[in-house]
């Protein structure tokens, strides 16, 4: 794979378009949500909190068994906890591109639509914050390692963007394949928790967009050592941070007294749970197979990390039940 001029231009035209889109097509977090409407009031005995049968957690027999004002209760912890991890993730986002921003010559392509990914990633963590300080309860967010992690993270930008947007990915993909499963199945819950989806959704398709586009991009520049050793980091990277995004930790489990076999069970042992974490990654795998980042080795590795399969046709496919 090469880059010749035709497949420059294309890619600057798609970061134009990228752009354009964020200019005209674009949420704030205080004008776009009907914070102190009335209905979407947040009341602690309010059944809208109970975790849809779409959450992993909430389609477990375990949590379907406790008294309502538990499920009520258990359901506002683990929501504002996945807020918070989205949150946290997201700021070492912010920090990364402007890390990575701040090397980019004058007239870089890059540079316009990374900034726009900023604004609107700083719209997300504000949104996420507010629903996270109106729900009341202290969450953690993700594990303590990847709190103490979190401002080091992103340094890493600059000398190593591609390995950065990998990383982009890997938080990003998982929160937004959970999310559109939620919201496809229609699934009953707060207004808020529906509407903060609906945007986190709508303006992550254009960041997943344009990491892939970078990436995609970028690849052919690769050394065959680099691309080897990238071959190597996008499984492991892809599964840590899948984890952190989508698996609570060891403290939120303790707090809100989930069984260690209902963990094992929801993250990732059961057949179900397996499939779902093999589906969130269709999109990279097939991106890793364009980019030349598939051989016997890093197969082997995405096999044993159990996010192998069949790639994506297309980016953003539905999974299907053969994947």
């Amino acid at each position: 794979m090469t880059i010749t001029s035709d497949t420059r231009s294309e890619y600057e035209r798609t970061l134009r378009t990228l752009s354009e889109a964020s200019v005209h097509q674009h949420f704030d977090a205080f004008l776009d949500i009907p914070w102190d409407d009335p209905h979407y009031a947040i009341v602690a005995d309010d059944p809208r909190w109970v975790l849809p049968a779409a959450d992993p957690l909430g389609n477990t027999e375990w949590y379907r068994s406790l008294p309502l004002d538990r499920q009520i209760a258990v359901g506002m912890y683990r929501q504002a906890n996945i807020l918070k991890v989205g949150l946290q993730f997201e700021q070492v986002l912010i920090a990364g591109i402007m890390n990575y921003a701040l090397r980019l010559p004058n007239g870089s392509p890059e540079f316009r639509y990374s900034t726009h990914e900023a604004t609107e990633e700083c719209h997300h963590t504000q949104m996420f914050q507010e629903l996270v300080n109106r729900i009341g309860v202290a969450v953690p967010g993700g594990p303590r390692w990847f709190r103490k992690a979190g401002p080091l993270l992103p340094l890493f930008a600059g000398p190593l963007p591609f390995g950065f947007f990998v990383g982009v990915l890997a938080g990003e993909e998982p929160i937004d394949h959970a999310q559109k499963s939620i919201l496809r199945a229609g699934a009953s819950q707060h207004p808020l928790m529906t509407r903060i989806m609906q945007i986190h959704v709508a303006e992550e398709a254009r960041h997943i967009g344009f990491a892939h586009q970078y990436l995609e991009h970028r690849a052919p520049k690769l050394s065959r050592r680099q691309r080897f050793a990238m071959s190597i980091a996008t499984p492991i990277i892809m599964r840590v941070l899948c984890d952190v995004i989508m698996k609570p930790s060891k403290q939120v489990q303790r707090e809100l007294g989930i069984p260690p076999e209902v963990v094992r069970e929801v993250w990732w042992d059961n057949e179900a749970s397996a499939k779902t974490l093999r589906d969130m990654f269709g999109d990279v795998r097939k991106l890793s197979e364009d980019m030349g980042l598939m051989n016997r080795v890093s197969k082997r590795l995405w096999t044993s990390l159990r996010i192998d399969g069949r790639p994506s046709r297309f980016r953003s496919e539905p999974a299907s039940a053969a994947a």
